[in-house]
């Protein structure tokens, strides 16, 4: 088993591909002075509740859906560009772990980033892994608390979510 690391890198091939759907968005985007928003895409439900409060949050102005893989893969893209240029980057982590906050700040000024931590506004499921083990109608209303946080904080300028809830046996 690997040794854990404080602190490591990973490489990443470089691709010649383009996505240009993603080409239009970050230019249009970039253009129209949209802020970026981002989530966990975590494979567990508090990935999940984090994805579908940033697509709700996305959906209010001046917040448009960005794509981390973009960001984390291809810095030349349109998309890696609009981060890049943005006032603000928000990020929905599902977890305390902050997995694309952490990555994020290795990518754009710190300052930049307004970091939430989704688990900590609703505070369930900390010993559920599986979507499907949350119903679909209880998801999205979980997913419109922590939005509307979110949505609520952004509004009075705070950038980093000030609780931080562990997820029942796991280590911090």
């Amino acid at each position: 088993m690997p040794k854990s690391k404080t602190q490591f890198s990973i490489v990443v091939d470089g691709t010649k591909g383009v996505c240009a759907m993603g080409e239009r968005v970050g230019n249009q985007n970039r253009n129209e002075g949209k802020i970026p928003v981002i989530s966990c895409e975590g494979a567990c439900i508090r990935g999940e509740i984090a994805r579908l409060a940033a697509h709700l949050v996305a959906k209010e102005a001046p917040y448009r859906r960005s794509c981390h893989g973009e960001m984390f893969t291809i810095s030349t893209s349109a998309i890696a560009g609009w981060m890049n240029e943005a006032q603000k980057v928000v990020v929905i982590d599902g977890c305390f772990l902050h997995c694309h906050g952490r990555i994020l700040k290795n990518l754009i000024d710190e300052d930049k980033i307004a970091q939430f931590d989704a688990l900590s506004v609703y505070n369930k499921y900390t010993d559920i892994f599986d979507i499907d083990d949350v119903p679909e109608e209880e998801r999205k209303r979980v997913a419109r608390q922590v939005a509307d946080k979110v949505l609520a904080d952004l509004k009075q300028g705070k950038r980093v979510e000030e609780t931080t809830v562990g997820c029942g046996g796991c280590a911090k």
